[in-house]
């Protein structure tokens, strides 16, 4: 057993907190919803960028490399002076939502090098220019782009075109729980000799003014190169540097005076340090080397082309010669890690795919964040401080005052999206079961607590919007986590987890039924679903157009959600074989759904056009007919995600479960007809569920795997290409409404345009598209192919398709024949330079026809899904090379 298994059996024996520390600062605490106390919930310009550096938080903590304990009491994070910029660079830069051309977007180069689960290890990569950062730039540039055009970058300034930066590698060990040693290496790039500061700050989230915890924690200095970090509840933090010029003492108190023109609660406040290193004004520092914000400095001058390092180690007990043992430490940790991950990529062959998914992993295990909203006390405010304004209390999130999150939560992206997505989240935990299926498991069941879900059975979405609709895909998510699992336990399944999730899910799903079915007819609105701009119109505003939208892609992840809810059921039979009960429930839901898409109540409409042989929304207009939206997107791939080949032998001995089942055959042979038949068993004694019947899978799959349609050489984009040339039109009352292929970056406002699924390509979908592929496989077996690509007269059959596509998204981080990513475009940098060229980025979607990433640069959350293709699906000896050479390595 590696050293880093036996970590994680101690974490989840309780034995040891190995996760008690780890990167669970944000990235970006301004800007957010929970720090915003405006009248009008302008969370943007509450707190900015600017008054971050003097403004003490409510609710969470940032910083560059951060690192805290799991309840982010103290926190310890790097920051850096190049000696040019306006301020020292505490927290990562970047634009907000109205700023941006195409939203929020940071402008930092940065990168997730490695971590093991109960970060053990960790190391992280960031890019520091020595001339003075172009804030103002960067600002005003993006201020004058249009929306046709690309976002302009830190990169585009010329900021790093004479190699002019410091490389700065932060790497953490644990030598126990709470003893932390960390070392950082600063490398010049330059051609000449270069100085930097560099300030190890350790600070305590303020606490001590919510009436939780009345008393004061203090750092307090202990000699030149320590200090001490106490707070009453967890006792002495003692902290030792390598030889440094100062310690810098200060409070983590807001400077009130100069953001709000107040007098200041206590003198030395939050800037201090800031205003030392920059201002070399000593009057802001505590004298009596005390408070609750502490730095150590190092003022380094790095030779071109040289490098220096420094150390430093973190317990609750000193000892004599502390750091000593650093870098051997270290060395041990990181073989650890390396031994870890290669039981983990034993399938991985390919080094530069072992590379990618090492690096996905890590861009998994580094967004985990300490997430703190009370919304009710977010409303009230806290006892003896200003209230927030009244409006408050009818705005945002003002139903879910019921809500109280205070754990450690995987993000999207710790900049860009620094709150959790109940969607986002659910695709998380599918990879990181790969490697910690304890914690894919706990991230499942938190979402699902009462003290997360609403009342009425809705799981929370985002903090922007709590009671907006994310797909729901969290029962899928149980049950592909409880495979992974159960397989890595050499068969054993955790029952406790799949009944505890199937009870809350059982909720949920009456909540999609008794509020997102508005007629009672097994069709559902859903309206967002997270799809952004896929419609010619915002669909949680249909009625503006006075009609209400009936969704393709709402009822069949509708159809998927009853599907999941049926596996999990037959799943839990392996245990008591009461829940066939409940399995019959979902297997009625999902047939009366089936019937309802294609007849709509007493309309006789189908959401399948006949025509067209695609799925289509329905609108209905006030006092008109209905029409068909008739725009080939995903909305009309999403069927294909309804599907579930199970076993004859798995409902064999479920007596109730078969009797229903006959019952439906016999006696609604009409119904039952409509979805793929289990009359015949398929290949291994399969029988599938499914939306799709023989003729309209290969129908959707036929447009689907069209190059002139969905299928592009990095995946299945989010809309057809036909509409580059051929834009869709609809007049609806006297508006001309239009939608356009649109491979890039988004050209509507829409949800603020900071997304885009008028083209481009995104992970979830895919890996969606691929698992249904595979699904529809287990049934058919070899013997059914496809031709793949439409009009290549090559026919594969669909497991093949699945690895292919697979493939095809894979590319997007490899080098091709040139040597080159597609995922960096045509930047030379990111593509040629020795320092640049190896390190991935993991975008929030990539483009349709070159597969350059765009959107949030660093959500390795559910493009993290990459790292499940690598695992899953990449075999050398399976692959169609008559197929894909064209388009990949082989």
């Amino acid at each position: 057993m590696s050293a880093e298994n036996k970590r994680l059996q101690e974490d989840k024996a309780h034995l040891k907190h190995w996760k008690k520390w780890g990167p669970y600062l944000t990235e970006r605490q301004w800007g957010t919803v929970r720090e915003d106390y405006s009248p009008d919930g302008a969370a943007w310009e509450n707190v900015t960028h600017e008054d971050a550096k003097s403004k003490a938080y409510r609710w969470g903590e940032e910083g560059i490399a951060g690192v805290s304990d799991h309840q982010q009491k103290l926190c310890l994070a790097w920051a850096f002076w190049n000696g040019k910029d306006p301020m020292i660079k505490e927290r990562l830069f970047g634009l907000t939502g109205n700023q941006g051309n195409h939203g929020e977007d940071v402008k930092e180069i940065y990168y997730y090098l490695d971590s093991t689960p109960t970060h053990s290890y960790m190391k992280m990569l960031y890019k520091y220019p020595q001339t003075e950062f172009p804030y103002q730039k960067l600002v005003d540039q993006n201020a004058t782009a249009g929306k046709l055009q690309d976002e302009y970058e830190l990169i585009d300034t010329g900021i790093f075109d004479e190699d002019r930066y410091f490389d700065i590698f932060i790497e953490y060990g644990k030598n126990d729980t709470e003893d932390l040693i960390s070392i950082v290496t600063v490398h010049n790039r330059g051609p000449e000799a270069a100085k930097l500061t560099l300030m190890p700050t350790v600070w305590f989230r303020k606490t001590w003014f919510t009436g939780h915890e009345p008393f004061m924690p203090r750092i307090t200095k202990l000699d030149d190169r320590s200090f001490k970090a106490f707070n009453p509840k967890t006792g002495n933090y003692i902290f030792t540097f390598c030889s440094n010029k100062d310690l810098a003492f200060c409070d983590n108190e807001t400077n009130r005076e100069k953001l709000y023109g107040i007098p200041n609660e206590r003198k030395y406040t939050k800037d201090g340090i800031n205003d030392f290193i920059v201002e070399g004004n000593r009057a802001r520092l505590n004298p009596q080397n005390t408070g609750t914000k502490a730095a150590a400095i190092y003022e380094l001058e790095i030779p071109a082309g040289g490098s220096k390092s420094i150390k430093m180690r973190m317990q609750h007990q000193l000892e004599d010669n502390p750091l000593d043992a650093c870098h051997e430490n270290m060395d041990l940790r990181r073989k650890e890690a390396d031994e870890y991950y290669e039981t983990i990529q034993e399938r991985v062959t390919d080094p530069d795919l072992k590379s990618i998914q090492r690096q996905a992993f890590a861009g998994m295990m580094w967004s985990k964040q300490f997430y703190y909203y009370d919304v009710e006390r977010w409303l009230e405010g806290d006892a003896g401080r200003y209230s927030p304004p009244d409006q408050r209390k009818s705005g945002r999130n003002h139903n879910w005052r019921h809500l109280q999150n205070y754990d450690i939560i995987s993000m999207p992206d710790k900049w860009e999206y620094p709150w959790y997505a109940a969607w986002d989240l659910a695709f998380h935990c599918i990879p990181i079961a790969r490697i910690d299926s304890e914690f894919a498991k706990n991230q499942l069941l938190l979402l699902l607590n009462e003290w997360y879900m609403h009342p009425n059975g809705q799981i929370p979405a985002y903090e922007w919007n709590f009671s907006d609709v994310n797909p729901p895909i969290h029962a899928y998510a149980v049950q592909r986590v409880y495979q992974i699992d159960k397989k890595a336990n050499g068969g054993k399944g955790d029952q406790e987890f799949l009944e505890r999730a199937m009870h809350k899910l059982m909720l949920n799903f009456t909540w999609w039924v008794n509020r997102k079915d508005s007629e009672g007819n097994n069709i559902f609105e859903g309206g967002f679903l997270g799809l952004d701009n896929i419609s010619l119109f915002d669909r949680n505003h249909a009625q503006y157009y006075q009609g209400k939208l009936e969704q393709a892609d709402g009822t069949s992840w509708m159809a998927m959600f009853s599907l999941n809810m049926l596996r999990i059921a037959l799943d839990l039979c392996e245990f008591n074989k009461v829940y066939q009960f409940t399995a019959t429930k979902f297997l009625e839901h999902f047939l009366y759904i089936a019937g309802a898409m294609n007849n709509i109540s007493s309309e006789h409409m189908s959401l399948w056009d006949d025509e067209d042989n695609f799925f289509y929304d329905i609108f209905h207009y006030k006092g008109k007919e209905p029409k068909k939206l008739k725009v080939r997107s995903i909305v009309g791939l999403i069927p294909l995600f309804a599907v579930e080949p199970i076993r004859e032998d798995m409902f064999d001995n479920l007596p109730e479960f078969k009797k229903r089942l006959d019952f439906f055959l016999r006696e609604k042979p009409k119904l039952a007809a409509l979805v793929s038949s289990w009359i015949q068993p398929g290949y291994d004694k399969r029988r599938l569920f499914s939306l799709l019947r023989g003729h309209r899978m290969k129908s959707v799959l036929r447009c689907m795997l069209d190059s002139n349609e969905f299928l592009s050489d990095y995946g299945i984009r989010s809309l057809s290409k036909y509409y580059e040339k051929n834009p869709y039109t609809l007049k609806i009352n006297s508006e001309i409404l239009s939608i356009k292929y649109t491979p890039g970056e988004s050209d509507t406002r829409m949800f603020g345009g900071n997304s885009n699924w008028r083209g481009p390509i995104w992970f979830p979908i895919n890996f969606l598209i691929i698992e249904s592929l595979k699904k529809f496989d287990f049934y058919y077996g070899g013997d059914f192919s496809i031709e793949y690509p439409v009009g290549s007269g090559k026919f594969i059959t669909m497991d093949i398709i699945a690895k292919e596509l697979s493939l095809r998204c894979m590319k997007i981080f490899m080098k091709d024949e040139n040597g080159h990513r597609p995922v960096y475009g045509k930047n030379k940098k990111f593509q040629e330079d020795p320092h640049f060229k190896d390190y991935v980025l993991f975008y929030e979607y990539f483009h349709g026809d070159s597969g350059k990433g765009l959107g949030a640069s660093h959500q390795t959350g559910w493009t993290g899904l990459v790292a499940e293709m690598i695992h899953k699906y990449y075999k050398t000896d399976e692959v169609n090379h008559d197929v894909i050479t064209p388009l990949f390595r082989s």
